[in-house]
């Protein structure tokens, strides 16, 4: 059986934080002057909107949602599960934590 053979890389690594080497550049330019060296070839920006177009998809903040149902499945507290007796979550019994007056408290809350 043969030998591979390993490749050496030789390039440098880049350091993408280090100042980027641009043309010299003129800060004396003023704006005015960027402008005229434009000339009138200054082009606007086109949006192309159709009539149809709605916004019955996008839901704003505070839109009135009276009108709509929301339909989720209530899934009782199992019975390998509490309700933490600070923060009200339901969670696992491996994280009691606590127990005292008849309510359990998770790690999280007693921790």
């Amino acid at each position: 059986m043969g030998t591979m053979q390993q490749r050496k890389r030789t390039s440098m690594a880049t350091d993408y934080d280090a100042p980027r080497k641009t043309e010299e550049e003129s800060p004396a330019e003023s704006l005015e002057a960027l402008q005229a060296s434009r000339g009138n070839t200054a082009q606007t920006a086109v949006i192309d909107v159709e009539e149809n177009d709605t916004a019955e998809g996008i839901d704003l903040p505070g839109a009135d949602l009276s009108g709509e149902e929301l339909t989720v499945i209530v899934v009782p507290e199992q019975s390998d599960e509490f309700t933490c007796g600070s923060c009200f979550l339901v969670r696992h019994r491996s994280q009691i934590a606590l127990e005292k007056n008849g309510l359990k408290y998770c790690k999280d809350c007693e921790g």
